[in-house]
């Protein structure tokens, strides 16, 4: 009997005590396997919470860059548009001056036909045919043409 209560005092109470220290190692180590577990999940959610704000705003650049482009694209083709008017007035104008240099020409031209169809008419010298005359019959020409 003597020899149980100096094995349990010596052998058994510190074998006792190593297997509860063992056990509550391997506890602490679950629990802290769990703890690590909640935060991987943790992590994870909000690795993808980032991921959708990230994915939102890239959204947003992408929206917000084909707007800039459009409003881009209407104020490039509306000074196109001016750019086309003003060189078509410029054109017009240009038109305009050569369509007023032929007519002036051709004016000139008429009075010279009408000059020598009333010198041929009359046998008149041309020094004394009147460019009232000329005129005058210019101005029926173009009432009646």
């Amino acid at each position: 009997m003597v020899l149980l209560i100096v094995l349990r005092f010596f052998l058994y109470k510190p074998f006792l005590k190593l297997l509860a220290d063992r056990k509550k190692k391997i506890e602490e180590g679950v629990e802290k396997a769990k703890m690590a577990d909640v935060r991987l999940l943790e992590a994870n959610e909000t690795s993808k919470e980032k991921i959708r704000e990230a994915e939102k705003q890239a959204i947003g650049i992408i929206q917000k860059t084909e707007n800039d482009a459009k409003v881009l694209e209407a104020k490039l083709m509306s000074k196109a548009k001016e750019k086309e008017e003003a060189e078509l007035k410029d054109f017009q104008g240009v038109l305009l001056s050569k369509e007023d240099a032929s007519r002036r020409a051709l004016d000139d031209e008429a009075k010279k036909l009408v000059k020598m169809a009333i010198v041929k008419t009359v046998a008149l010298s041309p020094d004394l045919i009147d460019d009232a005359l000329i005129a005058q019959a210019i101005k029926e020409i173009k009432k009646t043409g």
